[in-house]
């Protein structure tokens, strides 16, 4: 069980600026979070072809609760959180989850 803080990312109005902004000033942003234990990101696709809701995912991984709530109340996160605004144009939708391995 782990768990995890999920980041939603609208079409930006410039993916090009997003994919910069994201990967050389975001990722280190919140790779400072304390607590983190795993930090993916990639870019959706839908599996009939159609327009996905969202542009990419990010999963920020926590090995507890106590981390989760730690790392959520942080400077870095906060400083991370504040960062949005220079880059997700097409707006986020965040969520925290735990997550239970079935297999």
């Amino acid at each position: 069980m782990s768990f995890r803080v999920a980041v939603c990312y609208g079409t930006p109005e410039d993916a090009a600026a997003f994919d910069e902004h994201y990967t050389s000033v975001h990722v280190p942003l919140a790779n400072a979070v304390p607590g983190l234990t795993e930090f993916t990101w990639g870019k959706v696709s839908s599996m009939d072809g159609s327009e996905p809701p969202y542009y990419a995912v990010a999963n920020l991984y926590f090995a507890d609760e106590d981390s989760l709530k730690a790392g959520l109340a942080s400077p870095e996160m906060t400083a991370a959180g504040k960062d949005l605004r220079n880059f997700a144009s097409g707006g986020v939708t965040m969520f925290t989850q735990e997550e239970v391995s079935v297999r």
